[in-house]
C-alpha cells in the first residue's frame, strides 16, 4: 500500500515557528491594564458573592457609585489620573520657560535684550501663589503618584504571582537556584526609559532649583536678580560645570517629557517592541512612530540649547554691583 510522502518527513511550519515568540513569566508593560484593579481570585469572588447575598450594606452601593468598588476603579485609576494631569500644568510652565530661555535670546540675539521677557513670564509662574500650583505641587503630584502605581502594581503582582497563591512562592524560590531555571518571577512591574529619565531629571531640575532659587535666597536674602545674566555669568567663572550640568538638564528633560507626551497621546510605540513585534507591517508603523517622536525630541532639544547654551551660555561675565552679588552666591558652592 502506498504511503503518503508527507507523512513520512513531516516538516515544520516556518509560519508557525515564526508566530511562536517565547517571554518572560512578566506582567505586561501597559500602562492602560492597570486602570482597573485585578479581577478577584476564586475563593475571594466566592467569599464576597456570599457576603453580598447575605447583607447587601448601604456602605457598599455609595462607595460602587463613587467609583472606590464595584465598578472597576481602584486607586491605580486615580493615581494615573493625578499623573497625567499633573504633567499638564507642568508642561504650560516649560514652554514659558523654554519661550524666555531659548526663543527670546535667539530671536533677539542678546542677554540684556532678552531678560526682561523673563522678568514680565514670572509674574505668572513666580508669585507665592502660582509657583506651589504649577510647579511644586504638579511636580511632587507626578512623581508620588508614580512611585504609588509601581508600589500598588507589585502588591497586585505579589498577589497574582506569589503571596496569594499557596505554594508557587516557596516552589519558585526553590527552583530559583538550580541551575536549569534561566526565568524568574518579576514582581516590581518593567522600569521603562521614560521612568528612568523621569528619575533622572527630578535630580537635575532639584539641583537646578536649588543653584538658581534657593541659593540666592540663602547667600544673598533675595532672588529677584537671578536671570539669564547670572547663568551666563557662571558659565564665564567656570564653564565646564555649568555645561555638563545643562546639557544633561535639556537632554533628559526634553526627552522625559516628549515621550511622556506621546505616551498620553498614544503616539508612543510599547517599550519593548523591538523584541515583541512579529507582523512586519505592525513593526513598520512602531519603527516609523519611535523615529518620529525622536526627532521631536532632538529638534526640541536643539532648538532649547541653540539659545540657552548658544547664546546665554557665551554672554559673558555681569558687571558692576550685579557681578559682586553674583560671585558671591557662586563662592557659596565653590563655583
Amino acid at each position: 500500500m502506498a504511503t503518503d510522502p508527507r507523512a513520512l518527513n513531516p516538516k515544520a511550519s516556518e509560519e508557525t515557528l515564526i508566530s511562536l515568540l517565547q517571554l518572560d513569566p512578566a506582567p505586561i508593560d501597559n500602562a492602560s491594564i492597570y486602570d482597573k484593579d485585578l479581577p478577584p481570585l476564586p475563593e475571594e469572588a466566592s467569599q464576597s458573592s456570599g457576603r453580598s447575598i447575605k447583607s447587601p450594606s448601604p456602605t457598599s452601593a455609595t462607595t460602587s457609585t463613587l467609583g472606590l468598588s464595584g465598578s472597576g476603579r481602584g486607586p491605580i485609576y486615580y493615581l494615573s489620573r493625578i499623573q497625567r494631569y499633573s504633567s499638564y500644568t507642568f508642561s504650560f510652565f516649560a514652554g514659558l520657560h523654554i519661550a524666555n530661555t531659548s526663543i527670546f535670546p535667539l530671536v533677539y540675539q542678546s542677554v540684556p535684550y532678552s531678560e526682561p521677557f523673563l522678568l514680565m513670564a514670572r509674574e505668572l509662574y513666580q508669585t507665592p501663589l502660582t509657583e506651589p500650583l504649577l510647579v511644586g505641587l504638579p511636580i511632587v503630584a507626578h512623581v508620588g503618584s508614580g512611585i504609588a502605581i509601581r508600589l500598588l502594581r507589585r502588591r497586585q503582582n505579589m498577589k497574582r504571582y506569589g503571596g496569594a497563591t499557596p505554594g508557587v512562592w516557596p516552589l519558585h524560590h526553590s527552583n530559583s537556584s538550580s541551575s536549569s531555571h534561566k526565568h524568574s518571577v518579576k514582581l516590581w512591574p518593567p522600569l521603562s526609559w521614560i521612568s528612568v529619565s523621569g528619575y533622572a531629571f527630578v535630580g537635575l531640575l532639584a539641583s537646578h532649583v536649588g543653584m538658581n532659587r534657593i541659593l540666592p535666597l540663602v547667600v544673598d536674602g533675595d532672588s529677584s536678580n537671578i536671570g539669564l545674566q547670572f547663568v551666563s555669568h557662571g558659565f564665564a567663572r567656570h564653564p565646564l560645570p555649568p555645561w555638563i550640568a545643562y546639557s544633561l538638564l535639556l537632554s533628559v528633560g526634553v526627552g522625559h517629557m516628549v515621550w511622556g507626551w506621546a505616551k498620553w497621546l498614544n503616539l508612543a510605540p510599547p517599550g519593548d517592541w523591538k523584541k515583541t513585534t512579529i507582523d512586519k507591517q505592525l513593526r513598520k508603523r512602531r519603527r516609523r512612530a519611535w523615529w518620529g517622536v525622536q526627532g521631536v525630541t532632538v529638534a526640541l532639544a536643539g532648538l532649547w540649547a541653540a539659545g540657552g547654551l548658544g547664546i546665554v551660555a557665551r554672554a559673558g561675565p555681569a558687571e558692576g554691583w550685579l557681578a559682586t552679588v553674583y560671585d558671591n552666591i557662586y563662592e557659596a558652592v565653590g563655583h
